[in-house]
């Protein structure tokens, strides 16, 4: 039987919607302003053989991670799965990112006969552990970061186990959310398993399955040829975790990118081992990272399947931070050192295809995690991850306040989070002057802050890029460097470090300052009118208009004049 090309192109795109229509399904029936405001979750959906068919355009980081958590996690539960059961796992060695992500892999039956798998992974507000949020800055162990959850059969025939939830709701800060989030989860998937069923319905599973292979095989074959057209070679670069939130010193990321015709290989010989801290990336962290770069780099309009990744082979050290052992500490594995695992990757390219590789993003998610009782006593937790500037693009600027790389989350609403948590926000605005000077500037960074209302929380921060800032391309500057302000209600401020636990009172206000990306190209290359508009928008003082453009701007007059002799002098001494 061979089916023809028009049914192949239908029932991928049903697949596709399908995913997204799950997506919709788990945003709209969440309770966390996590997931219905800043859609922190992801959809897929795989055929009968564990293999992915089709994804939603969520989160690269779980995206490329839910292979793994579906394989790993199966396999671990060993049991058998009947209509209606659904598999729960948030164990990083098997689902692949950090605790607060809890994945639910239900299967799909037609008539008895097993046709394929819809499986979700969202982040919840909080898993228990030793800090509100369960992203501790300075975790020494997995058993510090939250509840783990080996794979259990959550549902059974369609109903909740209710010993489970009991469970969970025991080790928890606020059960009600978390299991509202969960119920959010199985809509998801029943949503997913339907519209399944109905392709199998209108087509016939012999031919669905059929269609399937061929959608790999056609994804397979289109990155083989973006691949071959890659020039052969080995292209390598570094870069650096620039503290391990146990120590000071700076933590290794070292990669080694192979093009050989139509097969890549990605090697992280090299990469400094496994630390102390909370910025070990599990394996399938490492994995989402390369999948994602590799998908950037290439056609954007190759559907995202297990095909995809038939041409890669990964050699990644057992023991590196990029694939530790347990129980090593990992939640900033999959928010922080995700991050910097594409900048390193995103450098290493750009020696091959400069044309298609921007200057560094923020390389860091700028996670803040607090919580703590309200007068009343009744708990409280709240997760965030704040945008930065993307890199300068080889034709374009960066943009400003934005999620880029391994996160792609919304932005959440002050009005809803007033509404929701005794937090008052005190300013919200783009940072001038922080996204990096070149041809094609760096986006800019965010500034956020707000005041605690409650008598007392406990802030965790996660985050880098405050010693060690996001680099430029082709002669572009560096973006700025985040900033994290503690003001305590007597006045006195104090700069924390990119990882650490605080204790807050009421009045006491956090200041976050996000960094900007990095600058492509020559800054004297910009062109002067463009000058002007940032700083007309706000984005780029007179000062750093002079200092770093040759640029001198009068913002009323609307006018330019261009130091002709300073960017002469300064296209010499480059």
């Amino acid at each position: 039987m061979t089916v023809d090309s028009t049914t192949v192109e239908v029932i991928k795109g049903a697949l596709i919607y399908a995913a997204e229509e799950m997506g919709v399904a788990l945003r709209m029936s969440a309770y966390s302003p996590n997931i219905k405001e800043r859609m922190d979750h992801s959809c897929a959906i795989f055929d009968h053989r564990r293999r992915l068919v089709a994804q939603a355009e969520h989160i690269p980081v779980h995206l490329g991670s839910m292979a793994l958590a579906v394989r790993e996690g199966l396999d671990a539960y060993g049991g058998a799965l009947e209509p209606g059961d659904m598999i729960l796992l948030n164990d990083p060695y098997l689902s692949g990112t950090h605790l607060p992500d809890l994945t639910l892999i239900a299967p799909v039956y037609d008539g008895g006969e097993l046709i394929g798998y819809a499986a979700n992974k969202a982040h919840h507000t909080d898993v228990g552990g030793k800090a509100p949020g369960s992203i501790a800055g300075d975790s020494t162990e997995l058993y510090q970061e939250g509840l783990i959850i080996p794979p259990v059969k959550f549902l059974k025939g369609g109903e909740i186990n209710q010993e489970i939830v009991n469970l969970i709701s025991s080790n928890v800060r606020t059960p009600e959310t978390q299991m509202g989030d969960l119920r959010a989860q199985i809509a998801a998937n029943n949503t997913g398993a339907r519209r399944f069923i109905e392709l199998v319905e209108d087509h016939g599973a012999a031919t669905v399955h059929e269609a399937m292979e061929e959608i790999m095989d056609y994804s397979e074959r289109r990155m083989r040829a973006e691949i071959s057209a890659i020039p052969d070679g080995v292209y390598t670069a570094k870069d650096w975790m620039e503290d391990t939130g146990s120590g000071e010193e700076p933590a290794e990321v070292v990669v080694s990118v192979k093009v050989d015709s139509d097969a890549i290989v990605f090697d992280y010989t090299g990469t400094a081992d496994q630390v102390d801290g909370p910025v070990n990336a599990p394996l399938g962290v490492t994995i989402a990272g390369i999948y994602y770069t590799l998908i950037s780099i290439t056609d954007s309009t190759i559907p995202v399947n297990d095909g995809c990744f038939r041409p890669v082979t990964l050699l990644i050290p057992y023991g590196c931070m990029m694939n530790p052992r347990r129980p090593a500490p990992v939640a900033g594995g999959n928010v922080e050192t995700s991050q910097r695992n594409v900048d390193v990757l995103m450098k290493a390219l750009s020696q091959a295809v400069p044309e298609r590789v921007p200057a560094a993003g923020p390389g860091t998610m700028s996670n803040i995690s607090i919580g703590g009782q309200r007068e009343d006593g009744s708990p409280w937790t709240f997760y965030e991850t704040v945008g930065g500037g993307s890199g300068g693009r080889p034709d374009s600027d960066g943009v400003d306040g934005v999620h880029v790389n391994m996160t792609n989350t919304m932005n959440t609403p002050m009005e809803a989070l007033e509404a929701y948590l005794p937090l008052r926000f005190e300013s919200y605005a783009l940072r001038p002057d922080s996204g990096g000077p070149g041809e094609w500037r760096g986006g800019c960074g965010i500034e956020r802050s707000w005041t605690l209302t409650a008598p007392r929380a406990t802030l965790s921060i996660l985050a880098e890029r405050v010693k060690l800032p996001p680099w430029g391309l082709r002669g572009g500057g560096e973006g700025a460097l985040g900033e994290y302000i503690f003001r305590h209600r007597d006045g006195r401020t104090e700069r924390l470090p990119s990882k650490c636990t605080v204790n807050l009172q009421e009045g006491d206000t956090l200041v976050i300052r996000t960094p900007g990306g990095g600058g492509y190209g020559d800054p004297l290359n910009r062109d002067p009118s463009s000058v002007l508009r940032d700083v007309v928008n706000g984005l780029v003082s007179v000062e750093a208009a002079v200092r770093d453009y040759g640029v001198v701007v009068n913002p009323e007059r609307l006018q330019v004049r261009v130091e002709a002799t300073k960017r002469t002098r300064r296209r010499k001494t480059r």
